[in-house]
C-alpha cells in the first residue's frame, strides 16, 4: 500500500445506500466521455446493467460494492449471475483518477472473486475494451485469462472486445 493510500480512509462497502447505483451510472458516463469520448450508448449500456440488477439481482449470488476515499464515493464494481449454471460476470468496475494508485481496483476485485467463491460459483467472465489498460493489468494479476476478443464498433468508436475468464475452482486468488 502506497503512502498516500495509508494516509486516506479508504472504505470498501456494499453498493446498499441511495445513490449508489445511480452513481455508478452517472460516474461512468461522464469518466469515460472525459477519458475515451465515448458517446451516451456506453452510460445506457450500464444504467441498463445497473438497472436489472437493481430490479431482480438474488442477494445470496449477486452484490456490488462501492469503494469511498475520504467518505466520497470513488469507485465501484458488481457481480451478477450469468446466464450459465456457475458462472458469474464481474461488471462496471470503476476507480475515478483521483483515487487511482491507492489499490482500490484490486480490492474491488477481491471483494468480487471472495463472494463468487463464497456463493459456489465457478467461473467468472468479464467483458471489456482493449483500451483499459489498468483493469486488464488487475484482471491479470488475479490469474483471468483472454478467452476473446473482436473488433467491433461501439460507444462512438472502434474499439475491441475482449472476454475474460477466471476458473474459481482453484482456490483462492492471491492479492
Amino acid at each position: 500500500m502506497s503512502e498516500e493510500a495509508r494516509q486516506r480512509q479508504i472504505e470498501v462497502r456494499r453498493a446498499d445506500r441511495p445513490g449508489d447505483l445511480g452513481w455508478m451510472v452517472m460516474a461512468h458516463g461522464e469518466l469515460y466521455d472525459r477519458q475515451f469520448g465515448w458517446n451516451a450508448d456506453f452510460e445506457t449500456m450500464v444504467a441498463k446493467i445497473v438497472a436489472e440488477y437493481a430490479a431482480k439481482h438474488a442477494p445470496a449470488t449477486e452484490a456490488a460494492w462501492i469503494a469511498e476515499v475520504d467518505g466520497e464515493r470513488a469507485g465501484c464494481v458488481m457481480l451478477v449471475a450469468d446466464d450459465r449454471p456457475g458462472v458469474a460476470k464481474l461488471r462496471v468496475l470503476l476507480v475515478t483518477p483521483a483515487a487511482r494508485g491507492l489499490g482500490m481496483g484490486t480490492r474491488l476485485v477481491e471483494e468480487t472473486l471472495a463472494f463468487s467463491r463464497k456463493a459456489g460459483y465457478r467461473r467468472m467472465t468479464l467483458w471489456t475494451t482493449d483500451n483499459l489498460v489498468s483493469a486488464r493489468r488487475i484482471y491479470q494479476h488475479f490469474g483471468f485469462v483472454l478467452v476473446d476478443e473482436e473488433p467491433q464498433h461501439a460507444f462512438g468508436h472502434d474499439v475491441v472486445g475482449q472476454t475474460w475468464s477466471l476458473d474459481l475452482d482453484d482456490g483462492p486468488a492471491e492479492a
